[in-house]
């Protein structure tokens, strides 16, 4: 199983009542990921974007690799961003949403070649529970076979200078960093490979 990677900020024990996230999987696919395969609509889709939407319009794109290096067909991913003014839409966030129709969720499964894409916005910087400003990211969940719990961790932008005071990225030890962070290629898009596990294994956060 992949390592998992704790925040000091981060608390050990989940809030009452909150049970453990478990997995049947993806595998579901007519369900979560058809793609166009079967005829049932996709309840979410990896193309974020929307008519109101304002800010700067990137695709994330990669694939995602088991410990042994091979692409990993059918996996789900799913992401949790906040708009470019920084602003969730989420009845916690009380700030007014210019973007009102941009929900900042996206799912997508990998194709034949472990190749995953995100259309979205570059999300704006928010704070942390401490106040702090963060460096601009998306959150990403990984779905796979052979995981019972799935797994946590964060893209960041190669071309955003606010990385290096990010006060999460700044606890992942300096080697390590750079398997969160996507880089910037030809107009607007940005990739990041996942490695499950490996020399190349991807931080994952435990929360």
């Amino acid at each position: 199983m992949p390592r998992r990677w704790r925040p000091n900020n981060v608390p050990n024990q989940r809030p009452d009542g909150v049970t453990p996230s478990q997995t049947v999987g993806p595998y579901f696919k007519y369900g979560l990921t058809p793609n166009g395969e079967y005829r049932w609509n996709d309840a979410f889709t990896n193309n974020l974007l929307t008519p109101d939407v304002s800010g700067e319009r990137i695709r994330v794109e990669g694939k995602v690799y088991d410990g042994d290096g091979a692409a990993v067909v059918d996996c789900m991913l799913e992401i949790w961003q906040a708009d470019a003014q920084g602003r969730f839409c989420d009845p916690q966030d009380k700030r007014a949403l210019p973007n009102s129709s941009f929900k900042g969720f996206g799912r997508v499964g990998t194709d034949k070649t472990g190749s995953y894409a995100f259309d979205t916005i570059k999300p704006g910087s928010v704070p942390d529970p401490d106040g702090k400003p963060q460096a601009p990211h998306i959150l990403l969940a990984v779905f796979a076979r052979g995981m019972l719990l799935h797994l946590y961790t964060r893209i960041y932008f190669d071309d955003e200078a606010s990385n290096a005071a990010d006060p999460v990225l700044a606890q992942v030890p300096a080697d390590r960093r750079a398997t969160l962070i996507a880089k910037k290629g030809g107009g607007s898009v940005y990739t990041l490979d996942i490695h499950l596990q490996g020399d190349n294994e991807t931080v994952f956060f435990d929360v």
